[in-house]
This record gives structure tokens, C-alpha cells and sequence, in this order.
């Protein structure tokens, strides 16, 4: 499928800006860039490794993304960013079960790798999987951002540019806890759980390409500060103007503000 082209491209440091006319023409451009970076990752070495973000504002990406036919997805290897402690892996929250349901019972990729939700050793269960991530450098990062501005569940204050761990247990905001509840993944705050283990920045700096995937309204106020307002913590997904190795997609609700 042809990818629909940006109604504006501009630079915001160092970072490549996109804005489409909706949601949908945003997921298809997504869609379409991922499908080359991964045919060429497949094409060059013979399989792919992927990180995906879960969350409504990834469906329209993901619904186009699996319709894709030529993406040899048995050559793929898939990880995920997030997931909270304590959740039941059956429950309509978990995030390996979002992408079960909305993407992996299609694509079938070679291998996927979830985040546990109640391991036996937490800090075990972050470094295996650090472990497993380095072993298997990303070629393409597909993120977004929370309405916090937050980048996996890297919220501040305990989201570090600098963070010496790929993965960690966090304590989440009640910010991106009540985004959870708005969301309709839980009834209310009091479900929501109150830690998560998480891919930390430079993690998900150090894939080969970075999507970020930024639709709808919710999200302006999270982009018109990670955009116009200085690089800080306080704004993780502000780091992407830093580096050159990145795209941010927004459509029109999400770049209203700016």
C-alpha cells in the first residue's frame, strides 16, 4: 500500500518531524516505514529484531503494520517495552496480551519475548531480559509518548538520560496510572498497579531507527512541551531531539498546541 505523505516535515534539533492529516494516514506512514526497515534488516542478515509499544495510540500503526504480506514475520524477533508487577498475564491490561490480541495471532514472528508480570526475582527478571535485548541488538523501535511525555514507563522523576540499567523496576506515576484508567484498560485508580519494569532510555535509544508514534488530542500538551520547552528529564521524550536516528509522526490533534 502506498504510504500517504506528510502534509509538513521540519526539524526540531536534530529530530525529523511528520504531521498527517489523521490517525490512520499517520498508522499506514508508520506502517509503511517500519515495513522497510525490517525488510532491510531481514535482507542484509537474515531476521529482524523489533520493539513495540503497546496502548491505544499504537492500534492504528499496528492494525496497518500486520495487513503488510510482505514482511517474512517468521524472521522477526519481537520484544515489548513495559509491564506491571503483580498483574495477571490473562488480565485485559497486560501489554503482552494487547499484543497477542491485536498483533502477534496475526504476524506469528519467529519469536516474541514478554516482559514477566509476576517473576519469582524481580531484579533477575530485569537482568535476563537486558540481557536478552543486547543480545539481540534492535533494528527499529516503534514508541510513543504518554501524556506525560513519558517514553515506556520511564516517568519522571525516574526517568534518566544517563541510566546505567536497560531495564529496571519503576514506580509509576499516578499521571500515566490515571492515562491507564482514561484508557479503559482498568475500572479505576485503585487497580491500576503501582510498579512496572521497564525498557530505561538509553534502551530504547540505541535501536538502529526509532518511530515514535504520537496521535490525538491527549497527547498536544506532552508535544508541544517535549518539542518547544529544553531537553530535561522532567520531559523524556524531549531526548529524541538529540539524536538523528529517530522520526516523530504526529497528526493533526497531537500537533494542535504547537
Amino acid at each position: 500500500m502506498t504510504a500517504p505523505a506528510p502534509q509538513k516535515r521540519w526539524l526540531v534539533d536534530k529530530l525529523p518531524v511528520e504531521l498527517y492529516a489523521s490517525n490512520d494516514e499517520l498508522g499506514q506512514a508508520a506502517a509503511n516505514k517500519a515495513q522497510q526497515i525490517l525488510k532491510k534488516a531481514i535482507n542484509q542478515k537474515g531476521f529482524a529484531n523489533l520493539i513495540l509499544a503497546t496502548g491505544n495510540s499504537q492500534l492504528t500503526f499496528l492494525k496497518a503494520l500486520r495487513i503488510l504480506r510482505d514482511i517474512e514475520w517468521q524472521k522477526v524477533r519481537i520484544f515489548h517495552m513495559d509491564e506491571y508487577i503483580g498483574i495477571d498475564p490473562l488480565h485485559p491490561a497486560s501489554f503482552p496480551l494487547f499484543l497477542e490480541n491485536h498483533f502477534l495471532q496475526f504476524t506469528k514472528p519467529g519469536y516474541f519475548h514478554p516482559i514477566p508480570s509476576m517473576p519469582s526475582d524481580v531484579n533477575s527478571a530485569c537482568n535476563t531480559y537486558e540481557a536478552l535485548i543486547r543480545e539481540h541488538p534492535a533494528d527499529l523501535v516503534a514508541m510513543g509518548w504518554g501524556e506525560n511525555g513519558h517514553i515506556a514507563f520511564n516517568d519522571p522523576p525516574d526517568a534518566h538520560f544517563d541510566d546505567p540499567h536497560w531495564v529496571k523496576v519503576v514506580d509509576l506515576a499516578e499521571e500515566s496510572r490515571l492515562q491507564q484508567v482514561g484508557e479503559g484498560h482498568f475500572t479505576s485508580l485503585d487497580k491500576v498497579p503501582k510498579q512496572a519494569i521497564t525498557l530505561t532510555i538509553p534502551a530504547l535509544m540505541a535501536p538502529v531507527h526509532i518511530l515514535c508514534i504520537v496521535p490525538e488530542a491527549r497527547k498536544a500538551n506532552a508535544v508541544k512541551a517535549c518539542l518547544s520547552e529544553p531537553v530535561e528529564e522532567s520531559r523524556p521524550g524531549s531526548i529524541l531531539r538529540t539524536i538523528s536516528h529517530a522520526t516523530l509522526l504526529l497528526d493533526q490533534d497531537s500537533a494542535s498546541l504547537l
